[in-house]
């Protein structure tokens, strides 16, 4: 279980992962080193499960967001489907998703044209009998999950 402090670290790790252990300490009331170990700690048990660097996607020329629901007529939560995913490197998430569709994927393209491509890979899936492509115009906020 997490407690307050542990909460209280991850919302401030969250705000800034490059943040000294001394100020986490002096941000939720612990020494560095007590904050240290929390951490450590979140990490060993799984809480944490990564460090890493937000990019900006247009900047690296990634512009293009779309989720693209996928349909099928055949169970598709198993491995090959995974894998198959997972070899699309434009393809940020898959989701396995109960309603219409069986999946829901993020889809980061270049231009509408890559996005075009992507979509004809998804239907070379195995399963795969239609998709849904929602383009996004602009986006508001993306936040992070609140672990208080």
């Amino acid at each position: 279980m997490l407690d307050d402090i542990d909460r209280r670290l991850l919302a401030e790790l969250q705000r800034d992962a490059t943040v000294a252990y001394a100020a986490l300490g002096q941000a939720v009331g612990l020494s560095a080193g007590a904050a240290h170990e929390r951490v450590r700690k979140l990490r060993e048990r799984g809480v944490i499960r990564r460090t890493t660097v937000e990019v900006d996607p247009a900047a690296v020329g990634r512009g293009v967001l779309a989720y693209v629901l996928l349909e099928s007529n055949a169970w598709m939560g198993d491995p090959p489907t995974r894998d198959a995913l997972a070899a699309l490197p434009e393809i940020e998430e898959a989701h396995v998703i109960a309603g219409s569709a069986s999946l829901l994927v993020k889809v980061r393209t270049p231009t509408t044209e890559a996005l075009q491509a992507v979509l004809r890979r998804l239907f070379a899936v195995d399963g795969v009998t239609g998709t849904q492509t929602i383009v996004v115009l602009e986006t508001f906020f993306d936040r992070p999950l609140d672990p208080t």
